[in-house]
């Protein structure tokens, strides 16, 4: 049994990206008791599968993933892959498993966001950056925002920058700045 599931799959995660598929699916098949209800088992199984080109059951393993957390998109996007490198095969059983995955898609509800009408917490609200935090894009629009927000030395800020990006503007930047100074 394993310890610390963490570092296990961790292993395996590194076994899987030096291409050693089937030194993963060993230490997986080990473990296929203590985690069978575990999205990362399932997702790093079926990666292993489809990379010692067992594609049927890396399927079967991809849909366990989507079962468990339907709504999370990369095991979505690695049982589409799947489903293509299984091109090779028959089209009739290519077919069956197309439809397969097509009822299975077709029952699939995204959850539902609950909302009400309770404010956020404060300790869950994004707080606003500081006056003196470097603002990689300076633009007119945000400048324009942060002055209809009362930021004024934020807007005071971006005109300052934008002076320098765009000095044929400079004129205007600065009777902005200076209206914004009158505003502090």
């Amino acid at each position: 049994m394993v310890t610390d599931p963490h570092l296990f799959f961790a292993d395996v995660s590194l076994d899987l990206s030096r291409g050693e598929y089937s030194a993963g699916m060993k230490k997986l098949e080990a473990e296929r008791d203590n985690f069978q209800g575990s999205y990362t088992f399932h997702l790093l199984l079926g990666r292993a599968l489809k990379g010692t080109q067992r594609f049927r059951e890396a399927l079967n393993s991809l849909k366990t993933c989507c079962r468990i957390v339907p709504h999370n998109e990369v095991a979505w996007k690695e049982l589409i892959e799947a489903h293509f490198l299984l091109l090779q095969a028959p089209s009739d059983e290519l077919t069956a498993e197309l439809e397969e995955l097509s009822i299975a898609l077709a029952d699939f509800e995204p959850p539902k966001a609950s909302e009400t009408s309770d404010p956020t917490p404060m300790n869950e609200q994004k707080q606003p950056f500081s006056d003196e935090e470097f603002i990689p894009v300076p633009t007119e629009s945000l400048a324009t925002i942060f002055t209809e927000q009362g930021a004024y030395k934020k807007a005071i800020k971006i005109y300052t920058d934008l002076m320098q990006l765009n000095p044929p503007k400079a004129e205007t930047y600065k009777q902005a700045i200076s209206s914004l100074l009158d505003k502090l």
